[in-house]
């Protein structure tokens, strides 16, 4: 019970802070309007290290189901622990993004365009292709998945860990991150989605749902393609 309430605190930080960056950057007369990519990377960056520094003592901090599916099929978790830290990982991703919406609460009026208002709660691709979409999703878990294993692999100095896993977040986001906004994480797209389909939020417009099964499946294919890569190579 405390590792699965761990897992409902760090994804419900990563969401506030992830989303909450996107939020200040999109929504109408917010401090850090249209303040641009790298300010949405850096603080997804630094959600990241947060969460990871406030909970991984108790739960190893997955926040992430593509990483505790990956775990578990590398041998490093038991299998019966996948489904209490996953259903953790979404009640905490639809709580953060709760309240993102209420520390937000008097932008969304100010908000146009109902796609940026959806665009706080999770991603969609720049160009639409279903098959190249889901392609880059698992190209980018694929590389947090093994960038995870790699660098925790390594005899690091205390504390260390979170703050390079926010910094391999960081440069995914740069690199891999402009064809569809980079969920790599299920519970980050999905939990949020669902958030957004049922707050009031004002000239919200639709879900997305027919996208929604790309940020879902192809983290989850790529995490377990990075796993296994990095148990092949021996590293």
């Amino acid at each position: 019970m405390e590792k699965w309430v761990a897992e409902i605190v760090g994804t419900a930080i990563l969401i506030l802070l992830g989303n909450g960056v996107v939020a200040n950057v999109v929504l109408g007369k917010t401090k850090g309007q249209a303040s641009g990519w790298i300010v949405i990377t850096t603080g997804w960056a630094m959600a990241v290290a947060v969460a990871v520094y406030a909970v991984s003592r108790i739960s190893g901090a997955h926040i992430n189901p593509a990483v505790t599916i990956a775990f578990a099929v590398k041998g490093d978790m038991s299998l019966d622990q996948v489904p209490l830290y996953i259903i953790g990982q979404f009640i905490g991703a639809f709580i953060g993004a709760v309240l993102v919406w209420l520390a937000y609460y008097p932008h969304w009026a100010e908000t146009p365009d109902p796609a940026l208002k959806r665009a706080v709660f999770c991603t969609a691709p720049n160009i639409r292709n279903y098959p190249l979409n889901f392609i880059t999703e698992v190209i980018g878990t694929f590389v947090l998945v093994f960038g995870v294993l790699a660098i925790t692999a390594n005899e690091l100095s205390a504390g260390l860990a979170p703050l390079l896993i926010g910094f391999l977040v960081w440069a995914i986001g740069l690199s891999l991150g402009g064809p569809t906004g980079y969920a790599i994480n299920p519970a980050r797209d999905l939990g949020p989605r669902i958030a957004h389909a049922v707050l009031p939020i004002p000239g919200k417009g639709d879900s997305d749902w027919g996208y929604a099964w790309v940020p879902v499946v192809g983290p989850i294919v790529g995490g377990l393609i990075g796993a296994l890569v990095f148990v092949a190579l021996g590293l």
